[in-house]
């Protein structure tokens, strides 16, 4: 694989530098991007929708992740394990988490398929080669891939680069970070191909002890148009090294040390130097449009994603039983434990083919797409090292899965008038789960199938003279659960989830002020939770619990005072309620769990406020300082509502310095400073909390994430252009 790559970069750097210049070529454009258009909600569509450009995603691109560059965007919440934004980071956005949230890449599915999480550390820099993306809340239109019961994410990595371009993109700031970045671009070659690639290198220490990062990515592009026909071949590769700082630190002890982290630790002396994360994930894609007439285009994907990788750990007195194996004798001695250095791996494939056909005449627009995807995983553990009794390579588990996931949709667009538009999207989707046996329960076999239909009405009105819009939605999604609901005996086995969504949206244009609001109702059956119980085989996973809701108001207001200055703000004001569940804790003293009745309780990390600010000033033409504000309200680490389990809530400032020179050598030169959370404010937005009672007493541990106080990022971009 890299050496593939770096035979393309080769490639097209020589390309670059011996082509001549045809100016008169008319400009190439990427065709119409079905397979995009076919599950983002266009203009008209009655669903709570914000548009990105590719500008707006790379004003503060420094090196921090995918969902910290969303953070200002409405109902978001952010976190990152290392503290500053860099490694393993996690967005919630109403609520709800990334294993509830929809991602997909130019139409093609990015969820993993087990845990049906995102996860943003095997996208490295990904943000340098997207042209849009397309954030709806709620359940939105129907995509491909794993339901979304709080958002959609549709990254498109399309592009028009009609001329040959280099670019340099450097950042440098606190905790040692680093990013150092080069995108290249060949213009047209011929008549009608294009090559553009990027290549990406991340590193930090972290701001939480020990949290370091590595991560290298790389991007490569090939387009092919010529008429109606387009050819695109993507090739998207990331690359992670992370130092293990999934535990969170005991909040007790924020006072005394915010950087203490667990990991590794298990090793006498000093922590084990490489307790670490690692995976190489590399998605290729093969998309296809065909413009087939003046109303008809079609679109068609094949993808294959590979995936590999391992964390590896210190472990301290491990039985020889939980592993298989007998005690060791040596001489008189028998020996029960022994310390141990292990690897938990995962062997993946994913690969499958979406299409997308999309008809407009007159008042209707049709669209008819799907999927069909097959995952097949292997997930395998080494004992790289012991103490004694245990030869090295020593594998004690050997497990496959498998996911099969069918869907079609259909959507209808029909304009009554020039002011009203109806709207029906419904989509068919079958699931299918093979499991092997858990690390910890190889005994525990699942074979389920699941059949969904997902409805989705609704009608949007706008009137051009008043400048204001309205539409009203209702839509239903249903999910099958993870990978690890299934960890339980056949008598608890996990049921789908199912969410109703109703969403009433208002926008109105007053001269310089745009204001938008939203009201929106999510009614959950069968929502699955942590309860704390344990299952028949000694496994704490979700359960489902018969009713719970999110209800909330989005409001976002746009006032461009003049030419110099500009504020965008958005507040979410939001109920989110369990109506009623039993919670259990473990008894120690007696064995077993206790049981406890809770009602009408929030649920666990969602905020019942989250606001955010962007104030924009432009002294001068060249220059440009934005003011960042966030503030989001306390949340509680579990489901009972429990002030002895909560995250205080927090309010945060950064500042960013912009500073673009001009230049007759230089197309494009750009200078940002960025100083984050400018104040120093103590915050944790994200942690887990547990109880267990022991010698009597009833004990509550609550471990957290805590964020990096006041810390810097100063990067500095130049792109030449032909």
């Amino acid at each position: 694989m890299k050496k593939n790559l770096a035979f393309l970069f080769c490639f097209f750097v020589l390309t670059v530098t011996a082509q001549e210049r045809k100016d008169s070529i008319p400009k190439i454009y990427t065709s119409a991007e079905v397979e995009i258009k076919g599950i983002r909600a266009n203009a008209k569509a009655p669903f709570t929708k914000i548009n990105l450009s590719k500008e707006a995603l790379n004003q503060n691109n420094l090196a921090q992740d995918i969902p910290f560059l969303l953070n200002q965007t409405p109902s978001v919440v952010v976190n990152s394990d290392a503290g500053n934004g860099v490694g393993y980071t996690g967005i919630r956005i109403r609520g709800t988490d990334a294993t509830r949230i929809n991602m997909t890449i130019n139409g093609i599915p990015y969820n993993d398929a087990e845990s049906q999480g995102i996860f943003f550390v095997n996208l490295p820099d990904f943000v340098s080669s997207v042209s849009s993306l397309q954030i709806q809340r709620g359940i939105g239109s129907s995509s491909n891939g794993a339901g979304a019961f709080g958002a959609t994410l549709s990254f498109s990595t399309h592009e028009k680069n009609d001329k040959a371009a280099i670019e340099f993109n450097n950042s440098f700031g606190s905790f040692q970070t680093l990013k150092n970045t080069l995108k290249l671009s060949t213009g047209l070659i011929g008549k009608y191909l294009t090559l553009d690639g990027r290549i990406s290198q991340i590193k930090t220490n972290g701001f939480i002890d020990r949290a370091s990062s590595n991560l290298k990515s790389a991007f490569v592009r090939v387009g092919f148009q010529k008429k109606n026909t387009s050819v695109t071949l993507n090739i998207i590769s990331g690359k992670e090294k992370t130092y293990q700082a999934w535990y969170g630190i005991l909040a007790e002890n924020l006072k005394y040390n915010r950087t203490f982290n667990s990991a590794g630790t298990e090793k006498a002396n000093a922590p084990y130097a490489n307790e670490t994360d690692n995976y190489l994930q590399t998605h290729y894609q093969l998309i296809w449009n065909q413009k087939v007439s003046g109303h008809l285009n079609f679109s068609t994907a094949s993808f294959y994603t590979r995936g590999k990788g391992y964390y590896e750990q210190y472990k301290a007195n491990q039985k020889f039983s939980n592993y298989g194996l007998q005690n060791v004798v040596e001489g008189a001695i028998t020996y029960t434990k022994t310390d141990i250095i292990r690897q938990l791996w995962l062997d993946n494939n994913f690969f499958g083919q979406t299409f997308n056909f999309l008809y407009n005449k007159g008042q209707s627009n049709f669209t008819f797409g799907g999927l069909i995807s097959k995952y097949l995983g292997n997930h395998f553990g080494q004992v790289i090292w012991a103490q004694r009794g245990i030869t090295k390579n020593f594998k004690w588990y050997d497990l496959d899965a498998n996911k099969t996931d069918q869907s079609a949709f259909v959507k209808w667009q029909y304009a009554i008038d020039a002011k009203l538009t109806t709207t029906a999207d419904l989509q068919y989707r079958k699931v299918q789960y093979s499991i092997n046996g858990f690390r910890n329960n190889p005994a525990v076999k699942v074979k389920e199938r699941y059949n969904f239909f997902n409805p989705k009405l609704g009608i949007f009105y706008a009137d051009p003279l008043k400048h204001n819009t309205f539409s009203l939605s209702y839509a239903l999604s249903t999910k099958e659960p993870n990978r690890d609901d299934f960890e339980a005996n056949i008598n608890q086995l996990p049921k789908p989830e199912k969410l109703e969504d109703i969403e009433c949206n208002y926008t109105k244009k007053i001269n310089k002020v745009q204001f938008a609001a939203t009201v929106y109702y999510m009614n959950y059956n069968n929502q699955l939770i942590l309860t704390g119980r344990i299952n028949d085989v000694g496994a704490y996973t979700r359960e489902n619990v018969a009713k719970s809701y999110r209800t909330g108001l989005e409001l976002n207001v746009d006032y461009t005072c003049n030419s110099k200055l500009a504020v965008n703000a958005n507040f979410t004001l939001s109920k989110n309620k369990i109506r009623d569940f039993n919670n259990y804790y473990d008894d120690y003293d007696n064995g077993g769990q206790i049981s406890e009745t809770y009602t009408n309780t929030n649920i666990a990390l969602s905020p019942n406020r989250i606001a955010a600010a962007t104030l924009v000033y432009k002294p001068f033409a060249q220059f440009e300082i934005r003011l960042l504000e966030k503030m989001v309200s306390k949340q509680f680490l579990d489901n009972t509502q429990s002030n002895d389990k909560k995250l205080d809530g927090y309010f945060t400032q950064d500042i960013i310095f912009n500073y673009k020179p001009t230049s007759k050598k230089i197309n494009n030169c750009n200078l940002v400073l960025q100083v984050n959370n400018i104040f120093n404010a103590k915050y944790e937005p994200n942690g887990y909390s547990f109880s267990y009672l022991a010698g009597g007493t009833k004990t509550t541990e609550n471990y957290v994430y805590p964020m990096a106080g006041i810390n810097f990022m100063l990067g500095l971009q130049i792109g030449l252009h032909q």
